[in-house]
Order: C-alpha cells, then structure tokens, then sequence
C-alpha cells in the first residue's frame, strides 16, 4: 500500500506570529516537504493545481518536473490536473514530458476543481463541467495511445493529423486517478476506464466516502475489469500528531481556529468527530485509518493533507518524521496483514503496466478481468 502526502499549497498566516509567507517562500517550502518526504521513506508526493489566491500551484508540471531531478524514490502525483479548463493537447504534452524526466515515477488524479471563476478565466462554462470531463478525457486518452489523432468535439477546435510529443515514455500512457468529492459521474469515468478512483474526503464524514467507493467498485466490476474489491481506490487524510493528545489539541487548535480552509464554521471537536480529520498520538492516528478497510474495503493509495492552515515549515516537517517513522511502518503492517488474496497492495507501476502490455488503448479498447491479466 502506498503512503504519502498532498499539498494544496495555501498561504495561510501562522496564527501565532501573524506572518504569512510569500508566494516565493510557500513554493520553495512544497520543495522542501516533497524532498523530505523522499528522504523519510514515503511513497508519494502530490501537488494539487489552483490558479486563485491563496493558493500557488498553478503549475504543477513545472514543480514535479524540478522534483523530478531532485528527489530519488518517491512517486511524484497530482492530487488535481483539471481536465475541464486544461487544453487535453497541453496536458497530454506536459506530463508525457514529466513521464520521461521522472522515468516513469509518476502519475496524475483528474479534477474538475472547487473554484467556480476558474472556468470562465479559461474560457469555459462550470455548468459543463461534466461534460467537459468525460469529452477532454476522451481526448487525452486517445493523444496518449493514437500517434496521429483526428478529433472533433464540442469544447475545442478540431485536430487533423495531430500527434503529440513526446509520445508516452515505453508506449505506455501514465497511470491516471480520478478525484471526486461528490460526482458519480467521475466515479462512473473511472470505473469505465479501469482507472483508478481518489475519493479526497478530508471534509466529508465516512457515510459518504464509503457510499461512493462501493459505487465506483460496483461499476468497476460491470464493465469488467475485475472484482470489484481489486477497483484501484485512494483517500485523502488529515492528522496531526504529538507524543500524546493532549500536546496534540493544544498545539494545533490555534491553526484550525484560525484558517480559512476550515470554513470557521465546526469546532475542532467536532470536526475530528464528523470528518477523517485526527489529532492526537500517532496511535490514535494509526487507529482511526486502519479502521478505513472497514468503511471502503482494502484499497491502495493514502495521502494526508499536513502542510496547511499556517503550520510552520519545520513543524510540517516533524509531522513527515512522525508519519513516515511512526505511523505508516503500522498501518502497511495492519493493512498488509489482513488484504485478501487477489487484491492489490499498490496501484500499478510503470513497470508492472509495461511489462504486462496495458497500455490504456487496450484497457480503453477492451476491458480485461484483473484475474486474466
């Protein structure tokens, strides 16, 4: 099972000096984190995209390209590429070129995005926002595995002849996820494709991420890409942790008071209640995301939120240690202990898709059982 972290990368002010970071000092900071995050053992880094304030990872091409070069083992995400204001032809250039530079050592999670303004500072209408990315994704796909593609849509101008460079890194597109907070339709894309399925479920109470997992893995099954228990899922997570509770509450309270991201709106009491949100020791942490299998079955990918709400640098970096040290050595133990024969421990890798030939014009083309792949 894979471990790791996302950033939405918000400049938030640290509740106890006042002081924000600059745009500049939070873009080298996510360098910093990822590259710590490498170094301490986890699995995975991810980048989410924004093009509004307070955010600032509006490229994320640009920063997993850098860390690409600078990091060694650690798989390099998006936790968003938005598919809906996003150019397929831009996209499916941009991470081919990443593929190449990362030597296979990355994928990407397609988003529709939370920001209404997005869409028309792209040109585009957020009330076909559906539509935009089951079309734009039919594009990508078919820019990835056709060399010379021919397409009409409704969303762009059309392409005669075109191929797009660089082709994928051994003829085989990047793995791809599809992020979803409240859409059955993007449940339903993932589940056609045999792609893999990101519920970011940092805001919502497990009710709901498990009614939507079992949606995805139903439907995964349906179009006949395996049981519905070998579905390729992933979670979003927040913690922070402390050697006990009480150290735990006490010094993160000020920070979710405080941040805008929380919404101002529920106690941190009962946030931690409602919400996969967990403060407290690394045990409590170790916990209450084992018992996740119980809500969503065996899945394959956690990442947590840690680097937001104001958290100084050094403080996200001593999370990272706890994480990577502390909590993820059990939660593989627990969750490695109890996954049923036949389901997958990771999502596929590079090498795992080239060596048995599933490049996504095969999974597209024709959906394969797991069993018989």
């Amino acid at each position: 099972m894979q471990f790791g972290i996302f950033s939405v990368s918000d400049i938030t002010p640290d509740p106890r000096t006042g002081r924000a970071p600059d745009d500049t000092e939070r873009v080298r900071s996510m360098v910093t984190i990822a590259q710590h995050a490498d170094q301490a053992g986890l699995d995975v880094f991810a980048t989410g995209e924004h093009h509004n304030p307070p955010f600032v990872a509006s490229s994320p091409t640009t920063l997993l390209g850098y860390l690409a070069g600078t990091t060694e083992n650690i798989l390099l995400s998006t936790s968003t590429t938005l598919i809906t204001t996003n150019d397929p032809v831009k996209i499916a250039e941009d991470y081919a070129m990443l593929q190449v530079l990362a030597k296979g050592r990355m994928d990407l999670m397609m988003g529709r995005g939370n920001t209404g303004p997005v869409y028309p500072w792209f040109g585009q209408d957020i009330r076909q926002g559906i539509n935009l990315a089951i079309e734009n994704y039919a594009l990508l796909r078919r820019l990835w595995t056709e060399d010379v593609v021919d397409w009409e849509g409704r969303f762009r101008t059309p392409l005669q002849g075109f191929t797009a460079t660089p082709r994928p890194l051994d003829g085989v597109a990047p793995f791809v996820w599809h992020g979803s907070i409240r859409s059955p339709e993007i449940a339903e894309q993932a589940a056609f494709y045999g792609d893999g399925f990101f519920h970011n479920n940092i805001f919502w109470p497990t009710t709901h991420t498990s009614r939507m997992v079992q949606y995805y893995r139903e439907r995964f099954e349906h179009y006949g890409h395996g049981r519905a228990d070998q579905a390729i899922v992933g979670l979003g997570g927040q913690f922070f942790a402390r050697k006990n509770s009480q150290q735990a509450w006490d010094e993160f309270r000020p920070y979710f008071d405080n941040a805008p991201v929380y919404g101002h709106g529920p106690s941190m009491e009962d946030f931690t209640s409602q919400t996969p949100l967990t403060v407290g020791s690394p045990q409590q942490v170790i916990d209450r995301y084992a018992a996740m299998r119980e809500h969503v079955g065996d899945y394959q990918r956690q990442l947590f939120l840690i680097d937001h709400a104001g958290l100084p640098l050094k403080t996200v970096l001593e999370q990272i240690d706890i994480l990577a040290g502390e909590i993820v050595p059990a939660l593989r133990q627990e969750f490695d202990a109890k996954r049923p024969e036949g389901v997958p421990a990771n999502p596929p890798s590079h090498t795992e898709r080239v060596a048995a030939g599933r490049d996504l014009a095969t999974v597209g083309a024709a959906p394969v059982n797991r069993d018989e792949s």
